[in-house]
């Protein structure tokens, strides 16, 4: 079923060129939706948080692929839009027509000529049948798809595992990369959109990239279209070229207004009903809990878990929650085989803020493993922390860490909110650091941040009266 999913996805931002392309006749498969398409929507659904509801954003991204599938080799098929409730950068295509866009990618984006950009060369590994070439090849090679839950089998494997997400999604070749690349490019500029906006998207997503990794060290997150495309500046330069084949700087639609306007007031980050990272705390304030994670950790809230990484990555750790039966103690499940290498003779009683809970270590070949398990309501909840060295030090800062693991209060609960864009009306005399200054809320290299998601580059000055992107509660 890994391997299936794998095989049938790809987040994507290629390389855009110049290549001759012969197509194949997919329409029929296309118009066709088999059920085990529908179980991977559903599969999809589940790993990224749901579909996220916006009437206006549907409309949005609806009409930009209407125009691009009129603009087509395939201007018969038939496309399904699902906007994803994550904050990953992303967006990926099944063969059936099915395309996903997460919000946090329509977050990134400043025009319609950017999503368009990204939509059509998603279209375009549809039209050229890429899954199914892919498939074929993979036939003839060794393929292993991980999941976070590796951590709970194989704990010598598992704490690589602690610094990914859930699904790894298969990349397509590079030749696959640059053919959807320059189909989509030219889709995009019949449909009469700007074609210079791939090159300004993969822009910004290289420049988000390295924002990410400059502020948190090595990113917990492996759903970004950055992990397996990452927007180097010779794509950048390419996707450049290949728009010149269709018009100079300036031609086409960009409608940054309008997107801008369609984009206020959208979730940025985490939802909070599935709870939100703050810098190294995490707050769920459905659940009433909130902890924080040892110093110099990044962290990462996926559906399943909460996934941190220290700085150099020789450190983890991972929170999630079970049901255990009620006549089950906390230290008999410990060593009930839910993680292997547990040694009993360290199974101790504790009490967390008041929440009975039971601690233990396990030891893998390269990891070790300070475990604890928090009795709070009817659930489990289960921290893993991970160390390539283990050292008393280490395990003083996983207490330390575990021991801020408490019940919201009511105040807190009804305080707790997610960050969503704003947009402003630049003032005459403001400045990339006067409005970050003011504006980016709980944003960390603010001015930095404020520049990535509006599109300007590092000594670009705004003008009285443009638009711009900010962060608020």
């Amino acid at each position: 079923m890994a391997l299936v999913f794998a095989l049938t996805l790809a987040g994507c931002a290629g390389n855009p060129g110049d290549r001759e392309v012969i197509l194949p006749d997919v329409s029929r498969q296309m118009a066709q939706v088999q059920p085990p398409i529908s179980r991977e929507h559903q599969r999809i659904l589940a790993a990224y948080g749901g579909a996220y509801n916006d009437p206006k954003l549907e409309a949005t991204v609806t009409q930009i692929v209407d125009r691009l599938v009129a603009a087509s080799e395939r201007p018969e098929a038939k496309y399904r839009v699902t906007i994803l409730n994550s904050p990953a950068i992303n967006a990926f295509a099944l063969p059936s027509g099915q395309l996903y866009v997460t919000r946090g990618l329509l977050a990134l984006a400043n025009d319609t000529s950017e999503l368009a950009s990204v939509l059509s060369h998603e279209m375009a590994h549809v039209i050229a049948d890429h899954a199914a070439i892919r498939a074929d090849q993979a036939k003839h090679a060794a393929m292993v798809s991980n999941v976070v839950t590796d951590v709970l089998s194989d704990p010598m494997s598992g704490a690589l595992a602690l610094a990914k997400s859930k699904i790894a999604l298969a990349s397509f070749s590079r030749a696959q990369e640059l053919e959807a690349d320059g189909i989509g490019v030219g889709i995009a500029a019949r449909a009469g959109y700007d074609p210079y906006g791939a090159s300004r998207f993969l822009a910004s997503m290289g420049r988000n990239a390295e924002l990410k990794a400059g502020a948190n060290g090595p990113d917990p997150r492996a759903f970004d279209f950055t992990s397996t495309h990452p927007a180097t500046p010779e794509r950048v330069s390419n996707a450049q070229l290949n728009a010149r084949q269709y018009s100079g700087p300036g031609a086409g639609e960009r409608d940054r207004n309008v997107y801008l306007a369609r984009l206020n007031g959208i979730i940025y980050g985490e939802d909070p009903a599935e709870g939100f990272v703050r810098g190294r705390k995490f707050v769920h304030p459905r659940l009433a809990f909130t902890f924080i994670a040892p110093e110099g950790y990044a962290l990462d809230n996926t559906a399943q878990a909460v996934l941190g990484v220290r700085d150099g990555g020789d450190a983890a750790m991972r929170l999630d929650v079970v049901s255990v039966p009620a006549g089950q103690t906390l230290g008999a499940y410990l060593t009930s085989g839910w993680l292997d290498n547990v040694d009993p003779g360290t199974v101790q009683d504790v009490t967390i803020n008041g929440f009975p809970a039971a601690t233990a270590t396990a030891k893998g070949q390269e990891w070790s493993f300070r475990l604890y398990v928090v009795r709070f309501g009817s659930d489990i909840y289960r921290f893993i922390y991970a160390a390539k060295r283990f050292t008393p030090e280490t395990d003083v800062q996983f207490r330390a860490s575990i021991d801020t693991f408490r019940r919201l209060s009511t105040a807190e609960i009804q305080t707790a909110r997610p960050l969503r864009i704003k947009v402003l009306t630049v003032r005459a005399g403001e400045t990339p650091e006067s409005i970050a200054a003011r504006h980016m809320a709980h944003s960390d290299h603010a001015t930095a941040r404020f520049r990535v998601h509006n599109g300007l580059a590092q000594t670009a000055r705004l003008k009285a009266g443009e638009q711009v992107k900010v962060l608020v509660e």
